[in-house]
């Protein structure tokens, strides 16, 4: 998982932990002028709210507005968890198009043509397109106990954040249900109806997968679970610890494969980095590997120490999504999937 702190990591340590593809720090503008006019379903719509609108972040921070706030702008994931609760953004930044112009799986169901899009990539933020949103509210996820925006520039950041007042929902050292209440909790001060049917629906299936996953990892605790990030010279294996579906499915009971205490040390207790040569130091029964579109995916490894794993041979590698879309209707489809393959999974290890 990511570490906001761009400073505290390599190049290659940004890849694997954010998922980010370079550390330029030019501010280019990325997509057209249009902003989001697509919201969630008509069962989701929300609601117009007038009259002040307050929120607490995970920062301990109190935001405070005459307004609902209307125009909002907020990393591309946090976007497409609020376009699920029926809530629009004026612009997003961080990963939202693909180089054959396709949507980021980071992007959701979101219609990216109808975005403006102020950074696609790691260290792009542009300033002037965002002030002419002008923005209420810029709400983004934080790594860190710092209170670190993701994706929002270091060496900009006093520029942007003086524009709007800001929210940061943390994922950083937490189980994957905090941060979805909190998210909710965001959507519904912005006029979702969480009693919904649709939302009340999507949350109990979240439970039934969780539950579902719990029961698997219960009936297999033999099956070894590692999840692993592939970039063009390393290998990276993470650590339970930090992550919120990692430390999540731990608790739920899932055998996750833990690199060194050492390793992961050196990387702030992130993960292990690996030569493919090595890639087989750890036995393993399934690989999650990371889907985000700046790694590359399973289909694409060519080395031959990568096709020899016991776990790729018997086809017991699935995707794993290191940062969430934070909707239950997003991250229930996460839990069924990795709980099926523990359920049908040979001990190959």
């Amino acid at each position: 998982m990511p570490n906001a702190r761009a400073t505290h990591l390599t190049r290659r340590g940004i890849l694997a932990a954010g998922g980010a593809l370079g550390l330029g720090a030019v501010l280019a503008a990325c997509g057209d002028d249009t902003a989001s006019k697509n919201g969630g379903s008509d069962s989701t719509k929300a609601a117009e709210k007038s009259g002040p609108w307050t929120f607490k972040d995970d920062r301990g921070t109190t935001v405070k507005l005459d307004r609902v706030p209307a125009n909002i702008v907020a990393f591309t994931g946090v976007a497409a968890a609020l376009f699920d609760y029926g809530i629009e953004v004026k612009g997003v930044f961080g990963p939202t198009k693909t180089k054959d112009g396709k949507a980021d799986v980071q992007a959701g169901d979101m219609d990216i043509s109808k975005l403006t899009i102020l950074g696609n990539e790691w260290g792009q933020f542009n300033i002037e397109k965002y002030a002419g949103l002008a923005p209420d509210v810029l709400v983004s996820t934080m790594f860190d106990t710092a209170g670190t925006l993701w994706y929002v520039p270091e060496e900009s950041k006093d520029k942007i954040l003086k524009l709007a007042p800001s929210v940061g929902i943390s994922v950083y050292d937490v189980q994957m249900p905090q941060p979805l209440e909190h998210m909710l909790a965001l959507a519904e001060s912005l006029g979702a109806d969480v009693k919904s049917a649709k939302i009340v629906e999507a949350k109990k299936k979240f439970e039934t997968a969780a539950e579902r996953l719990r029961k698997a990892a219960k009936a297999r605790p033999e099956i070894k679970v590692l999840a692993g990030s592939a970039s063009q010279d390393i290998f990276y294996v993470s650590g339970s610890n930090l992550s919120i579906d990692l430390e999540y499915f731990k608790a739920l009971g899932v055998n996750i494969v833990e690199p060194s205490a050492k390793a992961l040390k050196a990387s702030g207790g992130w993960f292990e980095n690996l030569s493919w040569e090595n890639v087989d130091k750890y036995p393993a029964d399934i690989v999650i590997m990371d889907d985000r579109t700046s790694t590359i995916q399973p289909a694409d490894i060519t080395e031959a120490t990568w096709k020899k794993l016991p776990a790729v041979k018997a086809g017991q590698v699935i995707a794993r999504t290191p940062e969430p879309i934070l909707s239950y209707d997003k991250c229930t489809p996460i839990l069924d999937k990795l709980a099926e393959a523990i359920e049908n999974a040979k001990k190959v290890a």
